[in-house]
């Protein structure tokens, strides 16, 4: 038998809307397990706010948060652990600069404790999955670590500006992305980190070639894995640039859409 890697994105493709996955596709994931292929969980979510859906699953694969910012292994330290923080000092250059775009809120994660610049109710509600340690103040002060990735909280009128000042200035040094509508939310981490970069490391410590690797994923956080994996496989949800470069698309996340490809695909 071949095995393959599987890799899941959880929020839009692993998870309906209601955050829950849904029997046929968790039947599936258990038959591939027990059929031998590997399962990962490969989320833009800290561990703190996925660790529940790996429990859930029964995985004992390493685990890929933050957009590949953090892999690492929940029950196996001695696979080790890869963490590519940002440098506090470009942070702070950011945190500097973004107050001439009249920014609403800054928020950065080091691993599982969260630091916000100003209180702010919704955030704080986005994020408190998991009880993290959360700090409130001055980032330029209560930030001692180099943090996994930064979030910068504006309005739709200076998203464009930052994300252009962020392209010209840093992008040797930082990759950023922009949440989904209703957030007008820039995600922040360090240049050449992103979804594949940990898959790849997890496929290589299997001994599992590219081509053996499938990817789901809906947004534009998953490009980079849906391009890399042999089987890129795009949600019938997912944004259209994703459907361009996917090698197929598949129901939506809302359609047992990952248990019926997977029992078709694996013929399971």
């Amino acid at each position: 038998m071949e095995q393959y890697l599987i890799a899941l994105d959880l929020d839009g493709t692993l998870l309906k809307e209601d955050k829950t996955i849904s029997p046929l596709t968790k039947e599936v994931i258990f038959r591939a397990k027990e059929a031998g292929h590997l399962v990962v969980i490969a989320t833009g979510r800290p561990y703190r706010a996925s660790k529940m859906y790996y429990e859930e699953l029964e995985l004992t694969t390493p685990m890929i948060n933050f957009n590949g910012a953090f892999v690492h292994h929940p029950k196996d330290d001695a696979w080790g652990m890869y963490h590519s923080p940002l440098r506090l000092e470009t942070v702070k250059e950011i945190i500097e600069v973004s107050e001439t775009y009249h920014v609403k809120n800054i928020l950065a994660e080091v691993m599982d404790d969260v630091y916000f610049h100003e209180h702010d109710e919704k955030l704080l509600d986005i994020v408190k999955l998991g009880n993290p340690k959360i700090e409130i103040g001055d980032l330029r002060q209560v930030l001692k670590a180099d943090p996994t990735s930064v979030l910068i909280h504006s309005d739709e009128q200076h998203a464009d500006d930052i994300q252009h000042y962020l392209s010209s200035v840093h992008a040797n040094v930082l990759h950023h992305r922009r949440w989904a509508a209703p957030w007008h939310i820039i995600e922040i981490v360090r240049t050449g980190v992103h979804k594949a970069f940990g898959l790849q490391r997890v496929a290589e410590y299997y001994q599992i070639p590219q081509q053996r690797v499938i990817a789901f994923g809906d947004e534009d956080n998953d490009l980079e894995m849906i391009e890399w994996a042999g089987y890129g496989i795009a949600m019938g949800n997912a944004i259209e640039p994703l459907k361009q470069v996917a090698n197929d698309v598949t129901k939506t996340n809302e359609e047992d859409d990952i248990g019926v490809y997977l029992e078709a695909l694996l013929k399971l």
